[in-house]
């Protein structure tokens, strides 16, 4: 079985897309697509090299989406390469929506953008930090996250990534008392990350509900194809489940070892990581060291998928 996953904010680079969007009239009228749903230049967002407009989460978040659908469209109408499973990071979620047929490709463009104004507005500039903590198990750093929550400040696990790779969130203080705390339990590595803002965590609260008031707004449609859910790290094909899913996902962590492991007893062994960069590849081999991963993020990437799936 196969699986499709796609990457979440951090995974941007100036270029990305710059080759589909060049040689593929499908890829070129995704980036158009999403032009008009937000109402600024994608191509151009993506493309330029003088701009620093891509670090925004605002601008992050579509950015990504784009690439990802437009990827994975020019995929599909290339090898005609299907999924029996959809996962997504975070964000890459509602990549993952968009390839089931479940939410609209313009609508999701629109959320994710609205998503993105709602984490940056979410939390003054220093009062949030998140962290990587690895070589230490997650029960020690949630532990240890408990610990560093006093005095009306909070902190606790983001991303539960990887055996012994765990992101943690929350207010500064908090963030950095269990850094130290994780240090002394033993943690391998402990860094702080450059973040616009602590995701998946409480002080996302209101994100939650400001997006609420979003999805209500755009149609859910049938799912062709599971997705799973960031959430709960289940495969869900009810329409009537994503809109919570997705609202849930914002102030919790996103439980995408979990993920891996429930697509590999489900009897997936092929995964592709389509999007920007590979960061998800590496996350999956750690995960489940006998999965065969793939990425497909840039044109000359075609022809060796082609090949592959050719031989099994």
């Amino acid at each position: 079985m196969k699986a499709f996953v796609f990457p979440g904010q951090g995974s941007q680079y100036i270029g990305m897309g710059q080759d589909f969007y060049r040689e593929f009239p499908t890829a070129k009228r995704t980036f158009e697509e999403s032009s008009e749903a937000i109402g600024f230049d994608m191509a151009k967002l993506c493309f330029d090299e003088d701009s620093e407009d891509l670090r925004l989460t605002a601008n992050t978040q579509p950015a990504i989406l784009t690439l990802s659908v437009a990827a994975w469209r020019v995929l599909d109408e290339e090898t005609g390469i299907k999924a029996d499973f959809l996962a997504g990071h975070s964000l890459g979620e509602y990549s993952a929506l968009v390839v089931s047929g479940g939410l609209d490709f313009k609508d999701a463009v629109f959320v994710v953008r609205k998503r993105g104004e709602f984490m940056q507005e979410a939390v003054p500039d220093g009062v949030g930090a998140m962290a990587a903590i690895l070589g230490l198990s997650k029960e020690k750093i949630t532990e240890a996250c408990k610990v560093a929550s006093q005095d009306g400040q909070t902190a606790s696990p983001a991303n539960f990534n990887a055996p012994g790779q765990v992101v943690i969130s929350g207010n500064k203080e908090a963030v950095e008392r269990a850094c130290a705390l994780a240090r002394s339990n033993g943690a391998k590595r402990v860094v702080l990350l450059e973040v616009s803002a602590p995701f998946h965590c409480a002080l996302m609260s209101s994100v939650a509900k400001r997006l609420e008031g979003i999805l209500n707004g755009v149609e859910i449609f049938d799912l062709q194809i599971p997705v799973v859910s960031n959430f709960d790290a289940k495969p869900n094909m009810d329409s009537s489940k994503v809109r919570k899913l997705l609202i849930d996902q914002v102030a919790n962590p996103v439980r995408w070892d979990e993920s891996v492991n429930t697509l590999y007893e489900a009897g997936v062994r092929e995964y592709v990581e389509i999007g920007p960069g590979n960061v998800l590849s590496g996350l999956i081999k750690r995960t489940v060291s006998s999965a065969s991963v793939l990425n497909f993020e840039k044109v000359e990437q075609l022809s060796p998928l082609k090949e592959r799936w050719k031989s099994i």
